[in-house]
């Protein structure tokens, strides 16, 4: 737990993404940017700027930002593959970090930053933003009460029509690497279990504007019996899906249907109604949340980080329960790859 009242903070990238993280800094009166960094330094001044973050230090060099500026925490808004770096440097110099999405640019630099946490100590955080949005946290509730019954089946639709342009029209398995993280933490929290084994299959339909695989069906076995489905694609025009995807919850006595923003259609048996050919149901009103969660997507994820390292608690997020969704993105792209079945070993 943290001595001061306010949590100090250096952000470390710069790019599109900041703007997320320095919005929900103006939102937390306990959280304060000290240092922001970025390869090019006019970056970090323009955010300086429009942040009005007058006694913010500004550099190319996190190292020597965080010995004079003396944070609690590092924001990595970095790309995927410098997280491992900027984590275990940061961690190492006696700072806690939050990161964006993903964990790490592949299970290996991943596990090397959950073992700097242990030895240093320190904690290590993800941004899943998706979790702190009140229609996750409503779906969540209606399958914590079960009003449908156990919860045998999650299924998950995301068809969006991206046209980016740039890095991404490039990319290999980029529906399921640089999106379907999102999708997949959703689902191992509606879920409430681990990942055990995936099956995926990967294709570029016709008509694609990407040079590699942009569409993607992928079955997952959890260890307390549910099967998740996840049906995607970067490339589908017209009738697009929330970013949230849409999703079907079928449990031992009805089902869930919801469009990823705040539409809930749920129905659960009449026990007390004649067996039929079809059961009688009922129709279920939406369950109500706790009003103590901080919500709104990148703001509610900084709000609980903050508050978890004021008050020495664990991060919903912290990174040795993160690496379970990261297992899934890289056995689904291995099961894409191999077109076998893939254990997945979420242990960490």
């Amino acid at each position: 737990m943290l001595k001061e009242k306010k949590l100090r903070a250096v952000l470390v990238g710069c790019g599109g993404i900041s703007n997320a993280w320095l919005s929900a800094n103006q939102r937390i009166d306990e959280l304060e940017i000290v240092g922001l960094v970025d390869l090019n330094k006019d970056a970090a001044q323009d955010q300086k700027t429009k942040y009005d973050l007058h006694d913010a230090m500004v550099g190319t060099q996190m190292e020597a930002i965080i010995e004079e500026a003396n944070p609690d925490v590092v924001f990595d808004c970095t790309v995927p593959n410098v997280h491992h770096k900027i984590a275990t440097t940061a961690m190492k110099m006696g700072c806690h970090v939050f990161g964006e999405k993903p964990l790490a640019g592949s299970l290996e630099y991943a596990q090397e930053i959950i073992e700097t946490m242990r030895e240093t100590g320190r904690t290590h955080a993800t941004m899943q933003n998706r979790r702190f949005k009140s229609g996750s946290r409503v779906m969540q509730q209606f399958l914590a009460d079960q009003s449908i019954g156990e919860l045998t089946t999650l299924n998950a639709d995301f068809y969006i029509g991206a046209h980016f342009g740039g890095f991404r029209d490039h990319m290999e398995h980029v529906l399921i690497l640089d999106m379907a993280i999102h999708t997949f933490d959703l689902a191992r929290m509606l879920i409430n279990a681990n990942p055990v084994g995936v099956y995926c299959h990967e294709w570029n339909p016709k008509g694609s504007w990407y040079d590699h695989d942009a569409s993607a069906v992928a079955i997952f076995e959890f260890d307390n019996g549910v099967v998740y489905t996840y049906r995607g694609s970067w490339c589908a025009e017209g009738m697009n899906t929330d970013w949230e995807s849409e999703w079907r919850a079928i449990g031992t006595k009805g089902s869930i249907l919801w469009d990823g923003h705040s539409s809930f259609k749920a129905e659960t048996k009449n026990e007390n109604a004649p067996q039929g050919f079809k059961s009688e149901m009922w129709s279920l009103e939406a369950p109500l949340i706790d009003p103590n969660i901080p919500l709104s997507a990148h703001y509610g994820a900084i709000r609980h980080f903050v508050d978890c390292m004021l008050k020495g608690e664990t991060p919903e997020t912290i990174s040795t329960d993160n690496y379970k969704s990261l297992a899934m993105v890289f056995g689904a792209i291995e099961s894409a790859e191999t077109g076998k079945h893939v254990a997945i070993n979420a242990k960490i």
